[in-house]
């Protein structure tokens, strides 16, 4: 059961050799490569082009179009019916794709297979987890609310779920959120989660200020887009007032340089030794891992 990986990537020449890494460092290895720039001005594109090993493509067009554009031409490429993919900051942990695949076999009806993470630092020390359940149900609500712990970038999708699904290239840093949204509402969202952290995600940038407003903006949208899923229109009309709330609690935050408590709240702590030795081993591993060409 071959798969087809994809990494947009757009000036991430600090990381890019690591998320490339990682993806060699697979106990999984029936798998094509495909690294699409975004309009890099970086040694990016130099970096992706210097690998040696016919499984990998580099694509690039010299246009800057964006995260949602690249997705979808990343699925359109693909030449196997399963396709993953990653951010170019990050890493993944060696066993991600072999238990997504076994998901797959196992649940074959199924479309979509997501798993946990584990914050990083930029110098790669871990900072916590984030894992949802399986057990948990998908409802149309708790999606609403952003509360089913789906994970965008550990995603592995069927390609034919992709395809009739395409992601909305107006938007950009809710992308996933509004497809989710969408497919949901066409009862197309069939999604199983994996309870470990099999991606490593580099996130202290995601606390700036700039995003996180445009993330509310954007989110206040979709409230009203797809509020039909809410319990009741008094209930949708509370996740946007929430929302105007967050808002404010993060600009208080920023005004005192306190931004960073919300990437603490957001993580469990790591605690237990046999979690944090298996996260030292696969970081070992995968900065190990010899890529021709990188090499």
């Amino acid at each position: 059961m071959p798969i087809s990986i994809g990494i947009p990537f757009y000036n991430a020449e600090q990381y890019l050799a690591d998320a490339i890494r990682s993806v060699f460092a697979q106990s999984y290895q029936e798998w094509e490569l495909i690294l699409v720039d975004d309009g890099s001005s970086d040694r990016s594109l130099e970096i992706a082009q210097s690998i040696n090993d016919p499984r990998v493509r580099v694509i690039s067009d010299g246009e800057n179009r964006r995260l949602p554009y690249r997705l979808n031409q990343i699925n359109a490429e693909a030449k196997y019916d399963y396709v993953g993919r990653m951010d170019a900051d990050d890493i993944i942990s060696p066993r991600r794709f072999e238990k997504q695949v076994t998901v797959f076999k196992e649940h074959p009806e199924v479309d979509l297979v997501t798993t946990g993470v584990c914050s990083l630092t930029d110098d790669n020390r871990p900072v916590g987890t984030r894992c949802g359940s399986q057990e948990e149900e998908i409802t149309g609500p708790k999606l609403l609310l952003g509360q089913c712990a789906i994970v965008h970038a550990a995603m592995l999708y069927k390609k034919s779920w992709t395809l009739r699904n395409p992601y909305d290239e107006t938007l950009y840093r809710t992308e996933d959120y509004e497809l989710w949204l969408r497919a949901f509402s066409k009862k197309d969202f069939s999604c199983y989660i994996i309870d470990k952290p099999l991606y490593y995600y580099r996130e202290e940038g995601s606390t700036d200020i700039n995003r996180l407003l445009s993330a509310y903006r954007s989110h206040r949208c979709l409230y009203s887009k797809y509020g039909h899923l809410a319990s009741s229109k008094f209930d949708r009309n509370i996740m946007i007032a929430k929302s105007y709330l967050k808002t404010g609690v993060v600009r208080a935050l920023s005004l005192f340089g306190q931004l960073d408590l919300l990437l603490d709240r957001r993580n469990k702590p790591i605690k237990d030794l046999d979690q944090k030795s298996l996260f030292e081993s696969e970081m070992t591993q995968v900065f190990n891992t010899k890529v021709p060409g990188l090499d």
